[in-house]
């Protein structure tokens, strides 16, 4: 949050830099690595599946591979494959983009009861049972990045794409008629 500095703090650092999200290959073998620090072993597919479900964030993807882990365990398996990371996300409700329930229930709350949007946040925040800061900080930077929810002057939208994901029908006029 380089806009809560002030101005004469910022720029006594030498050099600010901007810091982007790290791709699935180097997730992967970020997996690796940490599978061998839990001892647990991992073939390149079922890394694959967790590194797309991570959000492309190492602390993400790690916290994903202890309940991958976890649940490779219980079935008696000796490593962690396609098979066993997928049903194992498929049980913690976590989908292929890294969607979790909560993300989800934001969604399809703003495409349900609200038409898509536009919706303030604090009637989202009561439609949700969330706290407005806790969208705004934990759910909402996802989903903008993914570009499934867009902020207006006048609420928020999901767009197509998350209808597409969510398995919505998407009536483009009626969300044409909201934007202008």
């Amino acid at each position: 949050r380089l806009g809560a500095i002030s101005s004469p703090l910022r720029n006594r650092f030498g050099v600010i830099h901007r810091l982007d999200f790290y791709e699935n290959e180097e997730i992967e073998k970020i997996l690796h690595r940490s599978s061998k620090i839990l001892e647990i072993p991992i073939d390149s597919a079922g890394a694959k599946i967790i590194s797309r479900s991570s959000r492309r964030t190492p602390r993400v993807a790690n916290r994903l591979l202890k309940r991958v882990r976890d649940f490779t365990q219980v079935e008696n398996a000796e490593k962690i494959n396609e098979n066993l990371a997928h049903q194992a996300l498929e049980n913690l409700e976590i989908d292929e983009l890294g969607l979790e329930p909560t993300d989800r229930h934001i969604l399809a709350t703003i495409a349900e009861k609200f038409a898509g949007g536009p919706v303030g946040i604090q009637t989202l925040a009561a439609a949700t049972m969330e706290e407005v800061e806790t969208i705004e900080d934990v759910y909402e930077p996802y989903l903008l990045q993914i570009g499934f929810l867009a902020r207006t002057p006048r609420g928020r939208i999901v767009t197509e794409q998350a209808y597409k994901h969510l398995g919505i029908s998407y009536n483009k006029e009626n969300l044409n008629n909201k934007l202008f």
